[in-house]
């Protein structure tokens, strides 16, 4: 089952030639979310060819460089003859704000808008396979950053050792490995845990937006496939960062270690670095495993494999 990541927008609160308002796209199988939805964000989407078919939005806070987009992509969904419904879930009591873009040109959207509020360590979206956990971030305003976890699978089916056993080729293949116990002719009975290996965990992709470094964040992305987060400054800004509630590249691979993720995405770059974004990503190597530091830039997209 495929998991992939388009960064649609990278950069800061002013965006730059390079690298857009925040945006992230996340596509598995043939589910479809957005994270975040900066100025532009609609242009980003058609740019990077990921289609306008999101079901569920989730908005971190309320920041302009994270929801401007959001008029103008219900709009354009609008123009499309959109009928599916879209969910938006953002920080619980920021829902008036969010109804108001929805509504920002006049009228709504002839499509079913849901606005969900959501706290950190709630559940945003439970699905079949899957949940979207929301999680406290600390930023200057209302926000939650939000992890995507999958279910546990099902161990490796041992065909060979099944054979061994006598289990012959067919249905009981299928009811061994659906965790029931089956009976040969022989009277014999052979259980699941004969030829059925420990259950294998799923992926895990966790996106912070706008945040100082947290132990929720820790939490969330505990053995995360992939984090993704704010790395808006150098260390050489690292007063700036605590003054305006963002991290440092370095403290960001800081969290990536402590939650033992496999992998780090640097986002939220300041457009300071618009070009010349080599220290964050020296400054986060330095702490953090450096070939598993990505620093994407607007486009750029990622498949999230198994952990095996």
């Amino acid at each position: 089952m495929s998991l992939r990541v388009t960064f649609l927008g990278t950069g800061g609160a002013v965006p730059t030639t390079q690298r857009n308002t925040t945006g992230v796209f996340l596509r598995r199988e043939g589910e479809r979310f957005l994270f975040d939805c900066g100025e532009g964000t609609q242009r980003q989407m058609m740019r990077f060819g990921t289609g306008f078919d999101v079901s569920h939005l989730f908005v971190t806070h309320l920041h302009g460089d994270h929801v401007l987009g959001i008029p103008g992509l219900l709009q354009t969904m609008d123009f499309n003859d959109r009928t599916a419904p879209l969910a938006i879930h953002v920080p619980a009591g920021t829902q008036p704000e969010i109804e108001g873009l929805v509504g920002a040109t006049g009228a709504r959207p002839s499509f079913p808008v849901r606005v969900n509020g959501v706290d950190g360590g709630e559940v945003a979206l439970d699905a079949d396979g899957y949940e979207v956990r929301a999680f406290e971030t600390d930023h200057d305003t209302r926000s939650v950053g939000y992890a995507l976890v999958e279910d546990e699978r099902k161990g490796r089916f041992d065909r060979e050792r099944a054979e061994e056993l006598g289990v012959p080729v067919g249905p009981k293949f299928q009811q061994l490995h659906a965790g029931e116990a089956v009976e040969l002719e022989d009277g014999t009975v052979v259980e699941p845990g004969q030829v059925v290996g420990d259950p294998r965990p799923g992926r895990t992709v966790a996106y912070t937006g706008d945040t100082r470094p947290t132990a929720a964040t820790v939490a969330a992305a505990d053995g995360a496939d992939l984090l993704i987060h704010d790395a808006t400054f150098a260390a050489d800004h690292a007063d700036r960062a605590d003054r305006t509630a963002h991290s440092t590249a370095a403290e960001a691979a800081e969290v990536a270690v402590e939650a033992g993720a496999r992998r780090l995405a640097l986002v939220h770059l300041s457009s300071r670095y618009a070009g010349t974004p080599d220290p964050l990503l020296r400054e986060a190597r330095a702490a953090f495993d450096g070939e598993r530091v990505l620093l994407p830039d607007d486009g750029d997209g990622l498949d999230v494999p198994f952990p095996e």
